[in-house]
Parts: C-alpha cells; sequence; structure tokens
C-alpha cells in the first residue's frame, strides 16, 4: 500500500495566509549567522516564508516580523534581493 503524504502547509509572515510551502519564497538565516534567500528549501538554518508579492514584503517589514522570525537584523541588500525576486515572479 502506497501512502498518501500530507501536503507541506507554511504560513507566510505577511499576510498570515496558509499556503503550500511550494508557492511560498523562503528565507533562512544560517547556522553561520548569514540571512539569504533559500530557492531550493533545503538549505538549513531558521527559515521564513513569504508570499511571492511585495505587498506581503512590506507587511512583514513592517511590522518587523521577518526579523522576529529569524531572530537576526535583516539589511538592506537583503531586502532588495527580496523585493526584485519578488517582482519578477509576479510579471
Amino acid at each position: 500500500m502506497t501512502r498518501i503524504r500530507k501536503p507541506s502547509i507554511r504560513i507566510c509572515i505577511g499576510c498570515q495566509e496558509k499556503k503550500l510551502k511550494q508557492e511560498l519564497v523562503r528565507v533562512v538565516r544560517t547556522p553561520q549567522g548569514e540571512v539569504v534567500l533559500d530557492l531550493t528549501g533545503k538549505k538549513s538554518g531558521r527559515g521564513a516564508y513569504l508570499c511571492p508579492q511585495t505587498a506581503c514584503l512590506k507587511k512583514a517589514l513592517k511590522g518587523k516580523r521577518l526579523e522576529k522570525n529569524l531572530q537576526h537584523p535583516v539589511n538592506e541588500d537583503l531586502v532588495k534581493a527580496i523585493t526584485a525576486l519578488l517582482e519578477q515572479r509576479e510579471t
């Protein structure tokens, strides 16, 4: 008998909606203390998930939810990289 797997569901830190893990963008704080985008979803470290919309990123930054979830300050270069990726995915 094959086993049916439940879908991986995560919560967007911007809009607080539950969505499939594959639909979201992961931002991860690595064990070395770097905060990077994880496009594969497999890097080790503490992760936070965002919808691929700039509105969700703005909400997460305004409420400092990204910093709280990663337990690390987020620099402007990373914010620009995430914004560029989200704008690219929206079109």
